[in-house]
């Protein structure tokens, strides 16, 4: 069993606290079998971080967290000159972590209250496959009319991340699941 996670996420040092609450039951599970688990803003970029980390800290699991930017056509080791051998150590928020909040209507209706236009939100269910610049014109399109006005990453992905369910995510994100799956593996190894 690991003793310690590290993920190195891509983003905002504002993400940290809405990234814990959505991986409420990570941390959870870590904490009852004393395992040290982190969330870490990348200083550098989230790769270099990942890389260094490697290196200076050997004995954790080191996790890197980072959107595809596009389809994960299985190029994006390369394109990032990451070596294969870390697969099971490297998650892809794909194509963009707002993906994942237009897999929970509801849970955007709870952060965003009156105003949201629905309409604009819908389409193809499968998240993953839904081009980065779409999922940000859904959003700032839907989001507009509301008190907290159009959709601003740094301003409302840490809010919004404690209001989406990660069971809802994980449906509907094939990636998001296999970070939940996996980290629970290795916590709980058969």
């Amino acid at each position: 069993m690991v003793s310690e996670i590290r993920i190195y996420y891509e983003g905002d040092r504002k993400l940290k606290e809405g990234f814990r609450t959505f991986f409420a039951a990570l941390f959870d599970a870590a904490r009852r079998l004393r395992c040290r688990m982190s969330l870490i803003a990348a200083r550098a970029t989230p790769v270099e971080d990942f890389k260094d980390a490697l290196d200076t800290r050997p004995a954790a699991w080191n996790i890197l967290l980072k959107d595809s930017e596009g389809p994960d056509n299985g190029h994006l080791f390369s394109i990032l000159s990451l070596d294969r051998s870390l697969e099971d150590s490297v998650f892809w928020m794909v194509q963009v972590m707002e993906a994942w909040f237009l897999a929970d209507l509801e849970g955007l209706k709870r952060y965003y209250g009156q105003g949201l236009h629905e309409a604009a939100l819908h389409g193809n269910p499968k998240v993953e496959e839904i081009p980065k610049q779409d999922v940000c014109k859904r959003l700032k399109n839907a989001t507009r009319a509301t008190s907290k006005g159009a959709y601003d990453e740094t301003g409302h992905a840490p809010g919004l991340l404690r209001f989406i369910d990660p069971e809802r995510v994980q449906q509907a994100s094939p990636n998001c699941r296999r970070i939940f799956d996996s980290i629970l593996a290795r916590l709980n190894p058969a």
